[in-house]
């Protein structure tokens, strides 16, 4: 694409890189393709990593797109995976993490770039994320995950967006369906962590840039649109186990003493009594072998 900077004023503007990670679902890849090349803001460079699709793999799409770079994994090394292949290649200052099934405005990305050159700080920015086709926003920021319940509150969560959101504000967590992140943060705290596979990487990674002194923010003068869990199915099974997994997961890596003991607690005595009664009472036994199995895998690494 051509270097120039859209409408982001500064005479030098830094080159962005682009990761999105494709699986199984061409159409989707295509119609965030179509979108993201639309955008204003051109000093960018834009990976498509085919994450080791079997039924619909990246090829038909290749030579229609020669001004992207695609990067093929004959295996499905997950969420965090996938990005890492291409964050070895790319040379951007900043780097935009976003989902293959969104959608973007043609402005969104300048918001973002100009809040890093105005915040040194920064380590990691977001837009504001809404359901595809509607006004209804997904996600604003987020509360940090209590180190005693493994819990947290997603800002803005189900909320017309009425404008109560624009400008930039700090928060706790990022979401993995659109952030930006500054390349020195990636060279501080290493690549997103690959033991996840799926979900909760992008939590357990931003916990870190804090740890090493980098602010979260969300700006809510861009917007992406999200047409969300089309890749894996809402609720599936699927799902279910990498969240139960990986919800314990980041728990384990990330506190200590008192607040280990207190998540450990909560999970024993009120998460798994609560969902093997309601698992069992719906008779949905294809979700209790997820959620046991989730488990159980930590109770063995």
């Amino acid at each position: 694409m051509e270097t120039t900077a859209g409408t982001y004023e500064d005479i030098n503007p830094p080159l962005v890189s682009i990761i999105s990670v494709h699986f199984n679902n061409l159409k989707v890849t295509e119609e965030f393709i179509k979108s993201i090349l639309q955008i204003d803001y051109t000093h960018v460079e834009i990976f498509i990593v085919d994450n080791g699709s079997l039924s619909e793999p990246i090829a038909p799409l290749i030579e229609q797109y020669p001004e992207i770079k695609f990067i093929i994994s004959e295996s499905n090394l997950g969420f965090a995976g996938g990005n890492n292949l291409a964050i070895k290649e790319a040379k951007g200052e900043l780097l935009l993490f976003i989902n293959n099934d969104t959608e973007v405005e043609t402005d969104f990305m300048n918001p973002l770039v100009k809040h890093f050159a105005e915040n040194p700080n920064v380590g990691m920015v977001c837009p504001l994320i809404k359901y595809f086709n509607t006004n209804i926003i997904q996600y604003a920021g987020n509360s940090a995950i209590s180190n005693f319940t493994g819990r947290s509150s997603r800002i803005g969560f189900k909320e017309e967006d009425l404008g109560q959101y624009n400008g930039a504000f700090r928060t706790e967590m990022i979401d993995g369906a659109a952030v930006l992140v500054k390349k020195e943060v990636i060279d501080a705290i290493g690549l997103m962590p690959e033991v996840f596979f799926l979900y909760y990487e992008e939590i357990d990674w931003c916990t870190q840039a804090k740890d090493a002194g980098y602010e979260i923010w969300v700006n809510g003068n861009s917007v992406v649109y999200h047409k969300e869990s089309m890749s894996v199915g809402k609720n599936s099974p699927f799902k279910l186990y990498y969240m139960t997994r990986n919800r314990v997961l980041f728990l384990r890596r990330n506190t200590r003493g008192i607040q280990k003991v207190s998540w450990m607690l909560f999970i024993m005595f009120f998460t798994i009594p609560k969902n093997l009664i309601l698992y069992i009472a719906k008779g949905d036994l294809k979700s209790l072998k997820s959620f046991c199995k989730g488990l159980y895998w930590n109770l063995i690494h």
